[in-house]
């Protein structure tokens, strides 16, 4: 019995000290049942998700497209309609060459599967192990693979839209869907064909094989490894790759598309090393100039297809719409004949480049534009200079940056009194001058803007300050980063952000245009509408109403006195006898450093413009050298103005020709316009803190992009003059007797020392 207890009484103490050898047994089992629980609960979600995303999905995908052979074979081209609903040019079907399956080139597949599907014949039109392993390889590899297959790609190339809004979880369902259902029709050999023959590769070429012969002038059969990666990695951006329009990422393209051929080892380490190492201009040839049409609206095109994606995702290249622009084929042609032909106006060489807008006063419609003159024949999208802000505009900015604003906000009247002397940029030691290195001391703003005095300009713009003038200017969509005051007399800026900062033909165009229609700034428009497959279409994207720039009265004295600088001003060579015109010339210059390297070239300048409006329509011309050391002399500064006549001339003769209307608010006493209630009193005091924003804003360049700009930029020393044939009327040599005796009058030997001076020849 003892040994009975003893026993019992040891198994009792070792089971306590089992017990607390595991304190924590109960609760670990406890805890694992919690974690079972969980993962159990966590199955049963995502069952129940994988049948909710099953049935979302089988709910987009039945409503997905039939498959249709002729939409695999074919593109679908997009027409462009003009103005006057005539179609003028079919953009998608014209280049195109068809490949059969047994012509595909072993090296061209390697190409095209190494870096656009690596698994394409093994996923069956979906690869969820290509979506994750796409976005891995996006990461380390910095993007060479997207999540679509080639099948994916092929199905959105024949059955969907690419705008951008149009990229929804319906869409991808339905393109899943039919990428499966082609997998089951057609063989891996037939798809890759299908996109072969299909996608599209700059240049208005179609189909890999045309763009062989387009690039090479020989099949893909006979070319070689690097120019066969070039060719398979186009699709994936073909303006972006375009080897002639930009070789660098060309290069870079096709170099990926190598490094996935090794990564997948379908070429040697050596030849991965020479491939790379050719050059990617290697076997070239001259683009094709088989459109003879498409030169005329090559610059005009590159901006409708620009509009259009901008604005509402679609790429007229791709997606197959109708597109109603705003070209007047007459006028755009007229245009560009004007500019690369010697019927109208004799060139000093061929090498002189013209840019130029012409928009419609009422709507902001972009009649006709030209971007460059002799463009290499072949062309297709090229460079447009006249959207460029690279270039400076000189003394055609004193209208809109220095005496608008002066009449809109400090309510002068042309008739105002200004001192045109010695003065430097505010805060610095600075000089302004003038392009005939003297000063004509007192006279009227109107006097003033119409011999394109610098000096006067600089003073408003100082008056009115830089705040109100950078305002006033965005009213009309003109930004500079940070203005200053030698902005009152040039476009120069050094930042140019794209085409946000600075001016160019065709901002110059709208602005004027607000002169012409009594204030309404509209945004330039080369699209009014586009029309789907369906027959959709899309209108309110290309709507605009405009907006108040200006007050009408403001537009009206700008305009009065730009009749005057064209009836004997610095632009009498734009003159058109009989038309009601108004316009702006304008000169930038070389500073010091510049000017020695040229030598003794008469009035040399890097830039020659003039900017001109009728009632109808407002023209701005820029004329220059792509060298800009390469200068407009005293004998070709009158193409810019000429340019503008002779197509002024023509676009005008079909129209009526009126005057403006003085609006109510304005009162003509003799030549001068005065506004209602108001005599042109001493230069208002600005607020603290424009004073101050100005103050240091000028202040701060003093020893940098002033002087800069001070020796650079146009208008210090303009070398635009008025025409020493053409004498100013009486009236407006003598400023007429404004409402108020305190009004001050010229001196004598100012007006003498104006009649006196001649323009250098």
């Amino acid at each position: 019995m003892a040994n009975q207890q003893n026993s019992r009484s040891g198994n009792h103490k070792k089971q306590v000290q089992n017990k607390s050898k595991h304190p924590g047994s109960k609760k670990k089992g406890s805890i694992g049942s919690i974690i079972f629980k969980i993962f159990i609960g966590l199955f049963f979600l995502g069952c129940l998700g994988l049948l909710s995303g099953v049935g979302l999905f089988w709910y987009y995908a039945k409503d997905a497209p039939d498959l249709e052979d002729s939409a695999l074979e074919s593109p679908i081209s997009s027409q462009l309609f003009a103005a006057n609903d005539e179609l003028f040019l079919e953009i998608g079907s014209e280049k195109r060459e068809l490949l059969t399956a047994s012509e595909i080139p072993q090296q061209l597949e390697d190409a095209i599967v190494s870096v656009e599907d690596r698994r394409f014949y093994n996923h069956i039109g979906v690869d969820p192990i290509r979506i994750v392993g796409s976005a891995l390889s996006n990461v380390v590899r910095g993007g060479m693979q997207g999540g679509s297959t080639l099948t994916q790609q092929l199905i959105k190339l024949s059955f969907f839209s690419t705008k951008a809004e149009d990229q929804t979880l319906r869409r991808k369902a339905q393109e899943a869907w039919l990428s499966v259902q082609l997998e089951q029709e057609k063989s891996k050999q037939e798809i890759l064909t299908y996109y072969i023959n299909k996608v599209y590769m700059s240049n208005g070429v179609y189909g890999m094989q045309t763009a062989s012969e387009e690039f090479y002038d020989k099949p893909l059969s006979e070319l070689s490894l690097p120019q066969t990666a070039l060719l398979a990695g186009l699709p994936n951006g073909p303006s972006l790759f375009d080897p002639y329009a930009n070789p660098d990422s060309a290069k870079n393209r096709r170099d990926i598309v190598l490094m996935t051929m090794l990564d997948n080892e379908k070429i040697s380490q050596q030849e991965y090393d020479e491939a790379v190492a050719t050059p990617i201009d290697d076997g070239l040839v001259e683009p094709k100039n088989e459109d003879n049409d498409w030169k005329f609206y090559d610059n005009y095109l590159r901006e409708v297809i620009a509009e259009v994606e901008e604005k509402t995702g679609v790429d007229v290249l791709k997606d197959g719409v109708d597109v109603y622009t705003n070209i007047d084929l007459t006028a755009q042609r007229r245009l560009y004949d004007i500019v690369n032909t010697e019927q109208y106006i004799q060139y000093p060489d061929g090498d002189m480049q013209v840019a130029s807008t012409v928009i419609d006063t009422h709507t902001g419609k972009v009649v006709a534009q030209i971007g460059g003159r002799n463009i290499p024949e072949g062309t297709m999208l090229g460079e447009n200079l006249a959207v460029n802000t690279k270039r400076d505009f000189g003394s055609t900015v004193k209208p809109i940056v220095d005496y608008a604003p002066a009449f809109e906000y400090l309510h002068y009247s042309t008739g105002k009194m200004i001192a045109d002397e010695p003065y430097n940029y505010e805060g610095t030691n600075i000089p302004i001058t003038n392009w005939d290195n003297s000063y004509m001391g007192r006279m009227t703003l109107r006097r003033a803007l119409v011999l394109s005095r610098n000096v006067p300009a600089a003073k408003l713009f100082w008056e009115v300050g830089a705040d109100q003038v950078a305002e006033f200017l965005e009213k009309m969509d003109i930004r500079y980063e940070s203005i200053e005051q030698s902005n009152a007399i040039s476009s120069n800026t050094s930042v140019q952000d794209g085409t946000t900062y600075g001016i160019s033909s065709l901002k110059m165009a709208a602005a004027y245009a607000a002169f012409s229609n009594g204030g309404t700034y509209y945004e330039p428009q080369y699209v009014n509408k586009i029309v789907f497959q369906d027959g959709s279409e899309e209108t309110q994207a290309f709507e605009t109403n405009g907006s108040r720039a200006m007050e009408e009265t403001t537009a009206y004295m700008v305009t009065d006195v730009l009749k005057d600088v064209i009836s004997y001003g610095t632009g009498t060579n734009a003159n058109i006898p009989g038309l009601y015109q108004a316009g702006k010339t304008g000169t930038s210059n070389y500073d010091d450093s510049e000017r020695a390297q040229l030598g003794s070239v008469s009035s040399p300048s890097p830039d020659s413009n003039f900017v001109g409006y009728t009632p109808t329509y407002s023209m701005a011309v820029w004329t220059g050298y792509r060298d800009q050391k390469t200068p407009i002399t005293s004998e070709s500064s009158h193409i810019a103005s000429e340019v503008y006549r002779t197509m002024m001339q023509f676009i005008s003769a079909s129209i009526p020709n009126e005057d403006w209307v003085m609006p109510d608010g304005l009162t003509r006493i003799g030549n001068e316009l005065y506004l209602d209630g108001y005599v042109d009193p001493p230069t208002p005091p600005r607020s603290s803190s424009s004073t101050e924003s100005s103050t240091t804003e000028e202040t701060s360049t003093t020893e940098s992009s002033t002087e800069e700009s001070s020796s650079s930029s146009s208008s210090e020393s303009e070398t635009e003059e008025p025409s020493s044939s053409v004498e100013p009327p009486e009236s407006s040599d003598e400023p007429s007797t404004p409402p108020s005796s305190s009004e001050e009058q010229p001196t004598e030997s100012s007006e003498s020392e104006d009649e006196g001076s001649s323009p250098p020849e």
